[in-house]
Parts: C-alpha cells; structure tokens; sequence
C-alpha cells in the first residue's frame, strides 16, 4: 500500500475530533471513512463522512472495509472505554487479533494501543497520529488567554507534573488535581471529566486546585493522545479549579478558540507546558 494515494481511515471513539480529523484530511485532498465504533462513534458526528459502524469485535469486518475503501493511512481517535473479552464477541478475524495481542489484553492502556498500533502497521496500514492532520489543534508553550497563573499555581503544576510522570510510567492516567501542594485526585480508567469532578468534592479551603494533564511517558502519541476542550474549562471551573496546564505540542485541543474563550470568560488560566523544562 502507498500512503501517497490512498484513503485516510478513521478508526473512531467519541467526541468531535474524529470529524475534525476528517475535515482536515479532506482539506489535503485526501478520500475518507470513518469506522464507528458501537457504543462510542457519535453517528451526528461522523454521519456527514463516508462511514459504517462497526462493534469492537467485528476485526474482520473492519479489515475489510477499511480495504475496500481504498485505505492506507489510518487515525485512531476519540475516547474507546475498554470492553471485557466477554462483550467484545469477535469474529474469526478478530479472534485471530485478540490472540495476536496476547499479554497486551491484559496489559494497561498503553501496552494494548501499542499492541494494536503494530498489528494494523503488519496488515499493511501506516497508522498516523491525530496531530498529524490537526496541527492547529496543538498549542506551543506559554499561557493561552488572558489569565496567568501566579506562584501558587505554578507550584501545583510543578507537583502535578511530577505526579502524572510517575502514574503514566506504571500506563495509569494521564492526569491529576493538585491544590496548595495536596493530590486531590489521579486519573485512571474513569477518564478526565470524572476525575475533575472529584475533585471538588476533595476541595480544600484556600485557592482552587490545578487540573494538570501530560502524555504518559514512553507513550505512543499515534494513539490515546491527551485532550481538552471546552467541556473540560467548564468542568474544571465547576469544580473550583483555577486553571489547567497541558503539555503542548503533544495534547489536542477539540476547539482551541473556543477554549480560549471559555477560560477568559470563567477566569481559567490555560498554560501550555514542557514539563521536562517546567520552572515554578
């Protein structure tokens, strides 16, 4: 297969993204479709692209469409909660996969993406990352909007920083909650969203926590890359938060203005970070 002339496919969770990564690749000249995984695909979202929806299982079945369409690039996106083996009821193809995975089944988030990642690259795909088509959807380092944080707050990234380090080396979560020093939450399987919203219930007295949220290191950034949008400014604004900082170049913005937007209208700090390089 030539990448050059095919087909983007676009193996697709939940959100906005996966359209976004449409409209991008058609921008380039690029054909589409969209496989829609049951359960997860928005159909509103994914329903103006060429696209079928496809349960977890069906391996084969995605195999083929995916060739038939003429597809040589293919874009994994978009939130995919992890089945049990019980649910996922594969077919001959996608019995083959899960024994192709082996250990990875049961390894975390990152050992069975990677996994995934190298078995569609042996069927002849070329897995690309999201980033690659949504460029504009990354920031670079520094501050976005109008609110900065102050001493305090940098102090808490610089602790969250060093929290999520040390959970994405053991494939937990990508994220946590930091206020005035004290961890009030990680993130694990519940994802992003759940994990902001306890933390107000852990918020202490004093000025609100930092949401921070980094690739894991070691991560494969053509799959599970980190993301916020706008839900989560209002997510982290609800819960008494008082800003987010992600690292850049490596997380995607689902609307980058209208974040922006958001967190000036809610007096949420935004910051870009390197957190290998990260001065408090």
């Amino acid at each position: 297969m030539t990448s050059a002339m095919g087909a983007v496919g676009i193996l697709a969770g939940g959100g906005p993204l996966p359209a976004k990564v449409a409209e991008a690749a058609h921008a380039q000249g690029r054909p589409v479709f969209i496989i829609g995984f049951d359960g997860f695909a928005d159909p509103d979202v994914i329903g103006p692209w060429p696209h079928e929806m496809v349960r977890l299982g069906a391996a084969g079945h995605m195999l083929s469409l995916l060739k038939q369409h003429g597809c040589t690039d293919l874009v994994l996106i978009g939130p995919i909660r992890r089945p049990s083996l019980r649910s996922l009821r594969p077919d001959t193809e996608g019995a083959r996969v899960l024994t192709r995975l082996g250990r990875a089944l049961f390894a975390g988030d990152d050992g069975l993406l990677a996994a995934l990642v190298r078995i569609l690259a042996e069927e002849g795909f070329a897995v690309r990352g999201a980033h690659e088509f949504l460029s504009h959807a990354v920031a670079q380092p520094g501050v976005l909007g109008t609110v900065q944080p102050d001493a305090l707050a940098r102090a808490d990234i610089k602790r969250g920083i060093e929290v999520v380090q040390a959970l994405g080396r053991m494939d937990i979560g990508q994220g946590c909650v930091v206020q005035n020093g004290l961890v009030l939450a990680v993130e694990a399987m519940e994802g992003t969203d759940r994990m902001i919203s306890r933390s107000g219930e852990c918020h202490q007295p004093g000025e609100g926590g930092v949401l921070v949220k980094l690739l894991k290191p070691g991560q494969d950034k053509r799959a599970d890359m980190p993301t916020i949008g706008p839900v989560t400014v209002r997510a982290a604004h609800a819960a008494g938060l008082r800003g987010i900082a992600f690292e850049a170049a490596h997380t995607l913005m689902t609307d980058k203005n209208a974040c922006i937007q958001e967190a000036d209208n809610t007096g949420i700090f935004l910051l870009a970070v390197d957190p290998d390089h990260f001065q408090p």
